[in-house]
């Protein structure tokens, strides 16, 4: 069994969902060139790109719904790498060289309405994940990711004087 985190697919639309596969693509701090986005709080550099696991599209499929890479508007659609149990900070190295930083969780949004009226409710949860960029390049289907969580700040107790 290959336990290796990989790039399943890269993904684009000229906004909304499905996003379709493609090859490869330039990422840049704004997010994946020729993607685009309807409506103006997607474009944000904190969620420059969206993450969803294989795995979750595969187990919401084995419930019913009719999901594939990119059905529910993700750029990159991975295999073992499990973004939803990954914390906030969390970077994430591709073998060509990008590097992202996960910053904010994916929630649902209307316009899985078109997919089951039900989705939105269902995935919470399962949604995937917003990165921003920390070095731009191009990415590949069936690159592989390392996933370097963040180091844990310690919390620093200040003595409390009891009365």
């Amino acid at each position: 069994m290959n336990n290796i985190s990989t790039v399943v697919s890269v993904n684009i639309s000229s906004g909304g969902i499905p996003k379709k596969p493609i090859v490869c693509v330039r990422i840049l701090s704004s997010g994946l060139q020729g993607d685009g986005h309807h409506h103006a709080k997607h474009c944000r550099l904190e969620q420059a790109v969206s993450f969803q696991d294989v795995e979750k599209l595969a187990e919401l499929r084995s419930e019913g719904y009719p999901l594939y890479c990119g059905a529910i508007g993700e750029n990159i659609s991975v295999a073992n790498l499990n973004v939803n149990s990954l914390p906030l900070g969390t970077i994430l190295n591709f073998s060509g060289g990008v590097q992202l930083e996960i910053t904010k969780i994916r929630n649902p949004c209307y316009v899985l309405d078109a997919i089951h009226p039900r989705l939105k409710e269902v995935i919470v949860g399962r949604c995937g994940m917003y990165a921003k960029v920390l070095r731009e390049g191009m990415l590949r289907s069936g690159e592989a990711i390392e996933a370097i969580l963040p180091v844990p700040v310690p919390q620093i107790y200040s003595p409390v004087a009891l009365h």
